[in-house]
């Protein structure tokens, strides 16, 4: 068996075969075929058994949303290792030397990625930081505040032409949305593709446009599902996107998707935490949310991390930090910032916290608290009244979320 190498642009069938069969699914050539234009060979471990690919882990170079600013975040994906091959340290080698990789290159403070289970990726220092809640509703009756002569006029159609217009869109909202991630053409090409093989009987995707006073100001990705229990109607809306720039563009989209003629179920699988949907229905049980795990973060540069995102409140504080993986965070930092900037540095004063680089990875884009953290025993205080007054600071006006499973 040979140490992990950078794969070359022809071995990405290899590699996909090798996913499919870490995945449960067989190679599809036309998933394959949207596939490789975003896959980035020189950020990618491979690692081969004779002639044979055992184990992989990549990573894509994409801008992120965090709290008040744009960061290069190392996107981890692709990651499997071959049933034959499994413990022998195959994972751990590679997720170790990608870390080191992404420190020494010094472009990205941070990485992150979605976890296939939820207890492979903390041993290596990421943490939950952006969850979802999957909605799984009985549009049966259910209501939404009345219209009003604000909320414009919507348009129905397939996505394909659209692109250029989702995206403008897309990207404003996204400024104010952590967890979030960039898309250029080439992933706006891979979120649009409209595979068959991926529509698990529902219809091809369409997109639901809305135009406000000002133009376009929001739009929804959704498929629908035939079903009937004898000459009832069953049928179900599924929804991948719903991006709103206005109150008025939200409410309109969302009344849409919940009457759909013929439909009594709606399923939405990224929802966010802090969705305006649960406010507005008038019996939000029946959307039946179920909080899960979305975007997972590795704090990889810790003053280079901390100096880049904004803070609600004014900060000053001096954090002992542990990486077992990455030492040069390991140390004392004190970060100084606010809504209008930071900066974090080493320092030889007192610790008021202390915490391992997961904690961090966990508070980074203001999805919970220092104090919900210290409760589990893995973030102390050290001096009394730091978390009362870091809280605010650490948290930001809108939850962070997932739009995207990359």
């Amino acid at each position: 068996m040979t140490d992990a190498v950078v794969p070359r642009t022809e071995d990405f069938d290899e590699i996909a075969a090798l996913l499919a069969l870490a995945f449960h699914t067989d190679p599809d050539p036309e998933l394959q075929a949207i596939e490789r234009p975003v896959f980035e060979p020189e950020r990618s471990l491979l690692v081969r058994d004779g002639r044979t690919a055992v184990a992989h882990a990549g990573a894509f170079g994409r801008d992120l949303a965090v709290p008040g600013a744009d960061v290069p975040a190392a996107h981890v994906s692709m990651v499997a290792v071959a049933p034959t091959h499994r413990r022998r340290g195959l994972l751990s080698g590679l997720m170790r030397r990608q870390l080191r990789e992404i420190r020494d290159a010094g472009r990205e403070p941070v990485a992150v990625l979605w976890a296939s289970e939820g207890r492979i990726y903390p041993r290596f220092g990421y943490g939950s930081a952006a969850q979802r809640l999957a909605l799984s509703a009985d549009t049966t009756g259910l209501r939404l505040p009345d219209p009003t002569p604000a909320e414009g006029t919507l348009r129905l159609d397939r996505p394909a032409g659209h692109a250029d217009e989702l995206a403008r869109l897309y990207e404003r909202a996204r400024a104010d949305r952590p967890g979030w991630s960039r898309r250029d053409e080439r992933w706006w090409a891979y979120v649009l593709a409209d595979l068959k093989s991926r529509r698990e009987g529902a219809t091809e995707r369409r997109v639901l446009l809305h135009d406000g006073p000002d133009g376009p100001d929001g739009y929804a990705l959704y498929r629908t599902r035939d079903e009937w229990v004898g000459d009832v109607p069953r049928s179900e809306v599924r929804v991948g996107e719903v991006v709103a720039l206005t109150p008025e563009a939200y409410l309109a989209l969302w009344r849409l998707l919940l009457s759909v003629d013929l439909t009594r179920r709606l399923s939405f699988p990224i929802a966010a935490v802090d969705e305006p949907l649960l406010r507005l229905v008038d019996e939000p049980r029946q959307l039946a949310p179920q909080l899960a795990d979305g975007l997972w973060v590795r704090v990889v540069d810790v003053p280079a991390a901390f100096a880049a995102r904004r803070y609600a409140a004014d900060v000053d504080v001096v954090v002992e930090v542990v990486d077992a993986l990455l030492p040069e965070n390991t140390g004392r930092w004190r970060l100084v910032g606010g809504p209008d900037g930071a900066e974090c540095a080493t320092t030889t004063a007192p610790a008021a916290l202390a915490c391992d680089v997961r904690a961090l990875g966990e508070l980074y884009l203001g999805g919970t608290t220092p104090a919900a953290l210290a409760a589990t025993g893995r973030l102390r205080e050290l001096i009394p009244g730091t978390l009362t007054r870091l809280t605010p600071a650490f948290t930001w006006h809108r939850a962070p979320t997932p739009m995207e499973n990359f």
